[in-house]
């Protein structure tokens, strides 16, 4: 942890330092109040060891300004002056806890584990709400599949490194499911894995949810915010669809990954954060800096480790056993008993060409078990999609030929999703767009 003291003592800074720097963190000391304030405007803090009687200061009254712009930083207050009305004063100023002068080295490790106890805590708590923002059947690293055994083996040797992961494939292959398999190989599995939608926002907001904002940094800012980066700070960051990351916001990126600072919108101040960086896209990124759509340094700097995600279609054997893995999921939620797939139905999905792969499949098979009327999933309990024998994905797409130009098919593929799917939203996600670029794609289509 960035650990800062406060004390006019340099026989106590000299003390602590030692003590701290021994058992592997990164420590700063200063003697006064406004020292301390230059200090959190240059770098971000975990803790803050503060001394209530500093040189013609007043520690309790320090408090606030240390804290303003800088609440998720636990202070421990000490002093020579103990009473239970400073210990109650300072509490109520909002200090974390209150240590009496002569303190012991057990005593600073005790306070130490305690801190570090309750970030570990806070990061559970951030793991918890991103798993439960999306309930899901549980993340299955199994695989019969050549090409998914190379992508699970890339992706756990590289969890135990610090570096940057890109992963490539098409929409709903299980990028996610991948990134927080690395995540809890990786040294920061008891901290926060944090994830952020590059398609989901505009520019402006895209950035104030990522680095974070300062009240009145524009219209409908009302309140400060923190941002993904510093939830993020000690654990992973997941940067989903990074393809669709605004060119004003990539320099930003960039600067994080390399330097690990960035400010938060409508804020001079730069802070640190210390996060690891897993990026996941559909799109071919080299085509996208050759069309000036993303930036060739930034390309690199997360291009460390690419891992490819094959789709679902070029995974027969893994598709059968997914197919199992949703049926059980799905069966315990509606409280139906099921045996398991028929071989007729099992042929119907594996004629079928999967352009949602996972997500498409674990709707289909949601749909299947809902509409189940025996003791196993037959034919006429899929979507019509895939319940009519002879039939695929592709039996109705444009004959391609030497005449057929590559704007039919995409035309094609994407009537096919819109026919697939109830909402804008969804058959988005499906082809991996943002929904402005469907509707534009749509209107095109229309003309």
């Amino acid at each position: 942890m960035r650990v800062l003291i406060i004390d006019d003592e340099e026989s106590i800074r000299r003390t602590l330092t030692v003590l701290l720097e021994g058992l592997g963190h990164e420590v700063t000391g200063v003697g006064n109040g406004a020292s301390a304030l230059k200090e959190l405007d240059k770098a971000q803090f975990e803790i803050a060891f503060l001394d209530v009687k500093l040189d013609n200061e007043n520690g309790i009254e320090l408090l606030p300004d240390l804290l303003r712009g800088n609440v998720h930083m636990d202070i421990v207050v000490f002093t020579a002056f103990a009473s239970i009305e400073s210990a109650v004063e300072a509490m109520k100023a909002g200090a974390t806890d209150y240590l009496p002068k002569p303190f012991t080295p057990e005593q600073i490790r005790q306070i130490l584990r305690k801190v570090g106890k309750t970030r570990q805590l806070e990061g559970k708590v951030a793991n918890l709400e991103s798993r439960l923002s999306s309930i899901a059947p549980p993340a299955d690293h199994e695989t019969v599949e050549p090409s998914m055994e190379r992508a699970f083996h890339l992706a756990f040797t590289v969890a135990s490194t610090p570096a940057s992961v890109l992963l490539l494939g098409e929409s709903g292959t299980g990028k996610s499911v991948m990134a927080r398999a690395v995540h809890e190989r990786s040294a920061q599995k008891d901290n926060a894995f944090v994830t952020i939608s590059c398609p989901s926002l505009s520019g402006e907001l895209l950035e104030s949810e990522l680095f974070g904002r300062v009240k009145g940094a524009y219209t409908g800012a009302t309140s400060d915010s923190w941002g993904k980066v510093a939830v993020a700070d000690g654990g992973t960051l997941f940067l989903d669809e990074i393809g669709e990351l605004p060119l004003e916001i990539q320099p930003k990126l960039l600067r994080l990954l390399q330097e690990r600072e960035y400010e938060r919108v409508g804020e001079s101040k730069t802070r640190r954060a210390n996060v690891r960086v897993i990026a996941a896209t559909n799109r071919n990124l080299e085509t996208a800096v050759k069309e000036k759509q993303f930036r060739e340094d930034l390309f690199y700097r997360l291009n460390v480790v690419p891992i490819h995600i094959p789709p679902l279609r070029e995974r027969p054997r893994d598709l059968k056993r997914m197919a199992e893995t949703y049926l059980k999921f799905f069966a315990a939620q509606c409280g139906k008993k099921l045996e398991g797939i028929s071989p007729e139905a099992e042929a119907a999905l594996q004629r079928h060409a999967w352009p949602g792969n996972l997500r498409e499949l674990r709707n289909v098979i949601e749909h299947a078990v809902i509409f189940a009327r025996s003791n196993r999933i037959e034919p006429a309990d899929l979507p019509d999609k895939l319940s009519q024998p002879g039939t695929s994905s592709a039996g109705n797409s444009v004959q391609v030929g030497m005449r057929t130009t590559l704007e039919q098919v995409e035309n094609e593929h994407i009537r096919r999703i819109l026919a697939q799917t109830t909402t804008m939203e969804e058959a988005a996600q499906m082809l991996g767009i943002s929904r402005a670029t469907l509707y534009e794609r749509k209107r095109k289509m229309a003309n």
